[in-house]
């Protein structure tokens, strides 16, 4: 189960990530700012899927 949500996570990770380049562009977000964006959106998403796999470990 861990090596499932390993994958999952980094599939969800570079997903994100890749939204986030996407809206940097669109958006016209200067470069200086950018960095800052990805720490804090990659801070905020590792959160989440540390939660959710404490949430699934202790459900089972």
């Amino acid at each position: 189960m861990v090596y499932l949500f390993t994958v999952f996570a980094v599939f969800f990770l570079y997903t994100i990530n890749s939204m986030t380049n996407l809206m940097c562009l669109l958006k016209e977000i200067p470069e200086d700012r950018q960095p800052q964006l990805f720490r804090t959106i990659n801070v905020l998403i590792t959160i989440l899927l540390i939660s959710t796999y404490i949430e699934i470990l202790y459900a089972v």
